[in-house]
C-alpha cells in the first residue's frame, strides 16, 4: 500500500509479559540430541524460550501487562477510549477476546474494543490502526495497544523445524492524543501466496476437525520464509526512511521482528546498518510473533526509552515486523521518553513480578552462540 503517514498519536508507557515457565537447549536435547539441539542453537541465536502453563492463554499475559502499565500510568480503567488485541492465538472463536479484556480490565462501555488477527506484523499493523483512530478522537484520548501469542499451543514438540523456535509472550502498549506528537510513518504490505508457508492447517472453519491432512499444528517452510523477508523487508524499509526522510544513519536503534539472529544479521547487511544500532533480544525468548518487538523494547532498551535525551528529542526507532500471511509492516518514529517501559512475568496462577531482562547484544555479531 502508499505509505502512511499518522499525526498526533504519542506512546505513553510500554510493559511485556512473560510466563514463568522456561525450557532451554538441555530440554531440547532430550528431544532432538545435543548436536542437533546446539546446532539450532547456534544458527538461529535462541537459547532458550518462555512457554505458558496450560492453563495461560495470550490474553492473561496481556491482561497482566495492561494492568501493570496501568498502574505505572496511574490510569484509571475509565478514562481508557479504545482497546484492540492483536493475536493469531484467541481465547475463543467467538466472541473477540478484545471484549473479554475489556470486561476484566475494567472498563467503561463507551470503550470501543476489538481484534486483529495477524502474526509477526501485528505489532506494526496494531500501532498503525490505533494511531489513525486515536487521529480521529478529541485530544488528550486515550488507548490501550495488546498484542501476544501463545503459539507453543500450536507446535508439535516433536517438528525441530519448529519446535525450538516459538516462544509465548504479550505486551501492552498506552497511546495518547496528542497534537504535538511527532509523526510516525509506516509501509504496510502483505503477499496472500505466501499464506501456505506458514501456516496451522487445520482448527478453523475450513478445516475445523484436527485431521492428518489438516492439522491443527504449525507448519513452516522455514526456506520460504527466508527468501520472503529478504526480498520485501529491505524494500519496506526503504519506502519508510524516504517517505520520513530519514536516512539509516539517522536512525538510533532499529528493531525487527526477532525471529532468528541469523536472518536479523542478514537484514541488517541489506540495509546498511551499523551493527550496534541492530537490537537483538530473543536469545532467552525466541520467535514470540506479534510481541516480539515490543519484548525486544523492553528488554534491550527499557534504559534508553525512559530517559532524557541530551537533544531533548525522542530516540528515532525503526520497527518492521513480516511473517505469516505473508504480512509485513515497518515504521519509523521518534518516540518520546515513557513513562513506564518493563518486562514482568506472569507466574502461573496468575501473580505477576518483575522479570529481570536476560543478558541481550544490540549487535548481533556478539550474540553468543
Amino acid at each position: 500500500m502508499a505509505v502512511s503517514i499518522i499525526q498526533g498519536a504519542r506512546i505513553a508507557g510500554l510493559v511485556s509479559c512473560l510466563p514463568e515457565r522456561r525450557e532451554d537447549t538441555a530440554d531440547l536435547a532430550t528431544r532432538f540430541g545435543e548436536a542437533t539441539a546446539a546446532r539450532i542453537a547456534k544458527a538461529t541465536g535462541i537459547e532458550a524460550r518462555r512457554l505458558a502453563a496450560p492453563d495461560q492463554c495470550a490474553s492473561d499475559l496481556a491482561e497482566a501487562a495492561a494492568r501493570d502499565l496501568m498502574d505505572g500510568l496511574g490510569w484509571e480503567p475509565g478514562a481508557i477510549d479504545l482497546l484492540v488485541f492483536v493475536s493469531q492465538t484467541p481465547d475463543h472463536v467467538l466472541p473477540a477476546t478484545a471484549c473479554l479484556l475489556h470486561r476484566r480490565l475494567g472498563l467503561e462501555r463507551r470503550c470501543a474494543a476489538f481484534d486483529l488477527s495477524l502474526g509477526c506484523s501485528g505489532f506494526v499493523y496494531g500501532l498503525w490502526s490505533v494511531g489513525a483512530l486515536l487521529a480521529t478522537l478529541p485530544a488528550g484520548a486515550r488507548a490501550l495497544l495488546l498484542v501476544g501469542d501463545t503459539t507453543s499451543r500450536l507446535i508439535d514438540p516433536l517438528d525441530r523445524s519448529v519446535a525450538p523456535l516459538f516462544g509465548d509472550a504479550a505486551a501492552a502498549v498506552a497511546l495518547v492524543r496528542d497534537g504535538q506528537a511527532g509523526p510516525m510513518t509506516f509501509d504496510l504490505g502483505s503477499d496472500g501466496a505466501g499464506a501456505p508457508y506458514l501456516m496451522v492447517p487445520g482448527g478453523g472453519m475450513r478445516r475445523p476437525a484436527a485431521e492428518p491432512a489438516a492439522p491443527a499444528t504449525l507448519f513452516m517452510d522455514g526456506t520460504q520464509v527466508f527468501a520472503f523477508t529478504l526480498r520485501e523487508v529491505p524494500r519496506s524499509i526503504a519506502a519508510t526512511l524516504e517517505a520520513a526522510e530519514w536516512s539509516i544513519a539517522d536512525v538510533d536503534h532499529i528493531v525487527l521482528h526477532q525471529a532468528n539472529a541469523q536472518m536479523i544479521r542478514h537484514l541488517g547487511q541489506r540495509i546498511g546498518a551499523r551493527p550496534e544500532r541492530m537490537v537483538l533480544a530473543l536469545a532467552d525468548v525466541g520467535n514470540t510473533s506479534s510481541a516480539s518487538i515490543p519484548l525486544a523494547l523492553t528488554q534491550a532498551l527499557a534504559a534508553t526509552l525512559t530517559g532524557p535525551r541530551a537533544d531533548g528529542g525522542g530516540c528515532r526507532l525503526l520497527l518492521s515486523g513480516f511473517g505469516t500471511g505473508w504480512s509485513w509492516g515497518t515504521v519509523a518514529l521518534a518516540c518520546p521518553p515513557l513513562a513506564v517501559c518493563r518486562t514482568i512475568a506472569l507466574e502461573e496462577g496468575g501473580r505477576s513480578r518483575p522479570s529481570p531482562a536476560p543478558p541481550f547484544a544490540l549487535d548481533p555479531d556478539k550474540t553468543k552462540s
